[in-house]
């Protein structure tokens, strides 16, 4: 037998903090105990954490039940795949995810990582106020234990409490901290130019928050 390609170097650092927030959202364990999936419709969200996890399996395209194409990135790696059980991620994740064992040096690089694969931040000026622009950053999960675990270490570190809601029809929870608690929150995540990150969500907020400093 060969000796095994692209095994994933398991040591903390702000990009592998990073890849753990991205698969802690949009990644899949597989049943089988040795592969992983990351399925995601921003080939660059692909490309950094192929680069953040030192791997260079290819990015594939797969086919949905439904017939909808996305891009993957798989790769097998048992000892990778059991480091991710230890520190809290499971096969089947989205209802029972809770505490993810994050170290406190790399919490916000786990929470840009984990923003960038299922949050949202979107902005609006709002009309029954004059130089009224609003935005949120929105954190998503399935599960509330999971999320109640984010609030909880955000508050924790910050100072900030956001609000949790559950929409009718999306079991999905929020995370939703308003224009005040996100300009606490953003700097942390976003703590240099260079961080690895999707761009397009940066852009989103680089430019809100040019909006914001027009009003000041």
């Amino acid at each position: 037998m060969g000796k095994p390609q692209n095994k994933v170097k398991i040591k903390w650092s702000p990009e592998f903090a990073y890849a753990i927030g991205l698969l802690t959202t949009d990644g899949n364990l597989s049943p089988d105990g040795r592969h992983m999936d990351l399925t995601s419709k921003d080939k660059e969200q692909l490309i950094n954490i192929r680069r953040c996890l030192g791997i260079k399996n290819k990015i594939g395209l797969k086919k949905s039940g439904l017939g909808k194409k996305s891009l993957h990135v798989q790769f097998g790696d048992v000892i990778f795949y059991k480091f991710l059980l230890s520190i809290g991620l499971t096969a089947k994740k989205s209802k029972t995810l809770g505490i993810i064992d994050v170290p406190d040096q790399y919490f916000f690089d786990f929470l840009r990582g984990h923003f960038d694969g299922d949050g949202t931040f979107y902005s609006y000026f709002d009309p029954r106020w004059k130089s009224s622009f609003m935005f949120y950053t929105e954190l998503i999960s399935a599960s509330k234990k999971h999320i109640d675990w984010l609030r909880r270490e955000i508050s924790k570190r910050l100072n900030i409490n956001g609000h949790i809601t559950k929409s009718i029809n999306n079991s999905a929870y929020q995370l939703k901290y308003a224009k005040t608690e996100s300009l606490k929150l953003l700097p942390k995540m976003y703590y240099d130019t260079e961080v690895v990150c999707l761009s397009r969500k940066r852009v989103k907020i680089e430019k809100a928050l040019r909006i914001i400093n027009k009003e000041l």
